[in-house]
């Protein structure tokens, strides 16, 4: 069992429309994972411990697009309806949302690179991150890697990822990694009541 302590800290990765199936850059099964992360929301909230949201917020000519040579298509440009999270996704006013990749110039998958994020967790008192959302193998994964090489525990919620895959391992090797880094993998019910 897993007890939560005013530490812990909850990190959500880009659960935005673009990532979710139908979007620009649809994560097949991206949408089974959206109430699990709501209950982990759900839980940090009422024991008014700290919730980060990140989001993708790229400028239209961005240098991870293909039409700039990167690997994506367009998605998640600032402001427009692929870079929001869906309607339905429950987020606490108290939630804090980190903008990352805002430079066109430089990609960054992890919630750590050129972001708040670090400032906020110390400000915080936070010593323990758990980290779920979209996707596995980049920016779930780049995350926990600057998690726990700035000194943060980190938990990793393998019933809240999915991965893009674009080799058919991708998710399975960015999972090994992440543990074998000292991330905690844990699922919903192993967090206390």
């Amino acid at each position: 069992m897993i007890v939560l302590t005013p530490s812990d800290a909850l990190l959500i990765a880009d659960i935005q429309n673009d990532f979710l199936p139908g979007g620009a850059l649809g994560i097949r099964g991206g949408e089974e994972i959206l109430p699990i992360l709501e209950n982990y929301i759900r839980r940090f909230h009422v024991r008014s411990l700290p919730v980060f949201l990140t989001r993708d917020w790229h400028p239209l000519d961005h240098c991870s697009f293909v039409s700039q040579g990167g690997l994506w298509p367009v998605h998640c440009v600032a402001g427009s309806p692929g870079s929001l999270p869906p309607p339905s996704f429950a987020i606490p006013p108290s939630a804090v949302i980190i903008y990352k990749a805002i430079d066109r110039d430089r990609e960054a998958y992890s919630a750590f690179q050129s972001t708040t994020l670090d400032r906020h967790l110390r400000a915080s008192n936070v010593q323990r991150l758990f980290v779920g959302g979209l996707a596995t193998d980049y920016c779930v994964l780049a995350s926990v890697k600057d998690a726990r090489a700035l000194g943060y525990d980190a938990c990793l919620l393998v019933d809240g990822i999915k991965a893009v895959n674009l080799r058919p391992d991708d998710g399975r090797r960015a999972e090994e990694e992440m543990i074998g880094l000292g991330a905690v993998p844990i699922r919903w019910e192993m967090l206390e009541t």
